[in-house]
Parts: C-alpha cells; structure tokens; sequence
C-alpha cells in the first residue's frame, strides 16, 4: 500500500488547488478524480463552458444589433452553433490539459478512479479497469463537488430536460427554453441562449433572482430581464407551461 502525505479525493477547484499547493510545499500528494479530466464540475461543465459561451454569444448579438452604433456596419451576421460549440470545448481543453501540466510540474499523483474513504486515513481507488489501489494518507482532504440535484417529476433526459450539462451542448437554438431556477447558472445559461434567439422564461421558487447573492444583485429583475432574459416567474414552485426545453 503506498503511502502519501496528503490524498485528495476530488479533482474539481477545491481539489486541484489544494494538490498543487501541497505538491509546491514538496509534500507526497496523491489526487483522486474519476472523471476523464481534472477540473470537476467548474472547469467541465460549469463556470468554464458556460463563460465560453457567454462571450461567444456577446460578441455574436453585438454584432447584429449593436456594431452599428459604432460606425460598424455588418451585413448578412449568422450564427454558426457547432463552431461556437467548438470553440467552448477547446477552452475547456486548454484549461484541463493546464491543469495535469501544473500535476506533473509539482509531482502531484493523479489517481484515476473513484476514491472511498477508510479508517485510518486509507483511501481506496477503484479504477475504471476493475482493480483496486489503496493510499495510506497521513492528511485526507474530501472534495468531492456538486452534482446536479433533479426534481422529483422532471428526471434529466438531457434531450428535453436538461441538467447544466446538457444546457451547454443543445445542438441548436429552441424556440423556448424554460430555466427552473433564477439562481447564477440558470441565469447564465438562460442569457447564452437568449442572445442567441431563444425566448428564455426563467422560473424562481423565492421572491427574488439571485436569491443566494445581496439584495443589491437580486432587486431588479426587470431591469436585469430586458437584456438578458426574456421573461421571470418568480414565487412560482413548478412550471405551468409547455417548452421545447426544461433546464
């Protein structure tokens, strides 16, 4: 059983950094990530995509509305969704890849498997191959992430109903995308596909948008709604609408 000064069981942001961070202090780290890449929900489905597309989409609805009011004149703009969608899974890349690079660059071990946690500090691996390592760890850092949490009659399909995952790859434009959640990444999601011609009605339990923020961020959704959301039902538990798509 080898042995480490530090395992890691998670390979997302809290992960990562603690890994690299305890490579550089020149401690025997061992990271445990099951996923192909490293980086965890934020990198690959998360904050990364979804700032990949927030920009693409910015820089597509600027051309077709606003390019104008600067002595730009731009004939015929079209959106081209699979190089969009491209150019999102190559940031990605580049930022997964840059992670492993700074693994090998500190001697930290990745562990490709799902790690379960023992008594007295042992951590097994089970790797997708069906064998199974154990770490003896001096220090044990759990983080483990988040998973998208689904409601109990709308199961993810990601055809129709869509955890963020699936919102990030929708192989074209819907006519109506309904986003349960007026939280950060709903109404991220919600604004890509809204710049991108989507009509987008954002459903939130609370009386507010960006319930979890300041007051401050959460008190205006109108004025928040004329530019990046098309319509907000706030107060509301479930949807009462048909659409092509459910986030």
């Amino acid at each position: 059983m080898p042995d480490c000064d530090v395992a890691i069981i998670g390979g997302g942001p809290g992960g990562y950094v603690a890994a690299i961070r305890a490579g550089q202090l020149g401690l025997n780290t061992v990271c445990i990530e099951m996923d192909k890449t490293l980086g965890g929900t934020c990198v690959n489905v998360g904050c990364i995509p979804s700032k990949a597309l927030l920009t693409s989409s910015e820089h597509y609805e600027f051309a077709r509305l606003h390019a104008a009011e600067h002595g730009v004149t731009i004939c015929d703009v079209k959106l081209d969704l699979p190089t969009m969608m491209k150019r999102k899974d190559t940031v990605v890349g580049q930022n997964t890849k840059g992670i492993e690079y700074l693994f090998r660059k500190n001697k930290v071990t990745w562990a490709k498997g799902r790690g379960t946690l023992k008594k007295g500090n042992v951590v097994d691996v089970a790797g997708t191959d069906g064998k199974t390592e154990s770490y003896s760890a001096k220090n044990v850092i759990i983080a483990t992430g988040s998973v998208p949490i689904e409601l109990p009659f709308l199961k993810f399909d990601e055809k129709r109903v869509l955890s963020n995952t699936g919102a990030l790859k929708i192989p074209e434009v819907p006519k109506h995308l309904l986003v349960i959640g007026g939280g950060v990444i709903g109404l991220e999601l919600g604004s890509v596909w809204r710049r991108l011609g989507a009509k987008v009605t954002v459903v939130e339990l609370m009386p507010t948008i960006l319930p979890a923020t300041t007051k401050r961020s959460s008190e205006k959704p109108t004025k928040f709604s004329a530019s990046r959301v098309s319509r907000f039902v706030l107060g509301r538990k479930s949807p009462e609408q048909r659409s092509k798509r459910i986030v």
